[in-house]
């Protein structure tokens, strides 16, 4: 055999492997989207049939031999993704959208974009966050990993308000906050800050009208073993406490904010 007739044997075989591999992952992440929509976590499962169906498509257009098994399937799953996408706009119009996602204790794959990421997007304009317990430093800093994903993902954020309670014991917590306002303007969102001694409740208003609500606010994660843990920095891989999250969608966004 010649030199030539080897390398695209070669190639033959990377390209059968890759197709394999998108192919794999794309029944995966389709799999998941069923799992999620039995569940009636109908915003999850629907950005999972979006995923999946995009890998399809990329396969389709490199499998010739598979292009009618392909079509099919991707058929299938649109019309599923397009029903579901009605039902939450339906839900959604009603007032009558709630999503419960339940977190495990010790768990792990639930860092802030995993969790309620598919929510914040071009649309996103403005956040309020409502915690009291934005005090320490490890919870000042899931504030600003929050801040993070928002100015990553809502390219038209112009506000950023948190509500929280005051740490009497010293000047730490101001002086942290103060550090955040100052970095969120280079990026031209102001952070309102405003202390309250009866907060209790914790949830995450979009201007979209989409509401989070979670058991234990931002400070979810347990704390790591030590510094050099894996899990220290990238949250998806880091064990959690046991809460619930509850999304909602509120219709008349100006009214629901007084």
């Amino acid at each position: 055999m010649s030199t030539a007739a080897v390398d695209e044997t070669s190639r033959d075989k990377s390209v059968n492997m890759s197709n394999e591999g998108i192919e794999s992952a794309a029944v995966c992440v389709l799999k998941n989207g069923v799992d999620l929509d039995n569940k009636k976590r109908y915003t999850e499962a629907l950005a999972c049939y979006r995923e999946g169906l995009q890998l399809l498509v990329n396969l389709m257009k490199g499998h010739l031999e598979k292009k009618k098994y392909l079509r099919s399937k991707i058929e299938s799953y649109m019309g599923r993704a397009e029903k579901l996408k009605e039902l939450i706009e339906e839900q959604k119009n009603l007032g009558k959208y709630h999503e419960q996602i339940t977190i495990e204790n010790n768990s792990t794959g639930h860092s802030y974009k995993s969790l309620f990421g598919r929510f914040l997007d071009e649309d996103v304009t403005s956040i309020t966050v409502e915690d009291p317990y934005i005090r320490s430093f490890h919870q000042c800093q899931n504030f600003i990993r929050l801040c993070e994903l928002a100015v990553k993902s809502c390219s038209n954020l112009k506000t950023i308000t948190l509500l929280t309670s005051s740490d009497k014991s010293g000047k730490d917590q101001m002086q942290w906050l103060e550090t955040i306002r100052e970095n969120l303007l280079r990026f031209r969102i102001n952070l309102n800050i405003t202390f309250s001694s009866t907060l209790h409740d914790r949830q995450i208003k979009l201007s979209t009208g989409w509401t989070i609500k979670i058991g234990r606010g931002l400070d979810y994660f347990k704390a790591p073993e030590n510094k050099l843990s894996v899990g220290v920095f990238d949250l998806d891989l880091r064990p959690c406490h046991e809460t619930t999250v509850d999304i909602f969608h509120v219709k008349d966004v100006k009214k629901s904010y007084g």
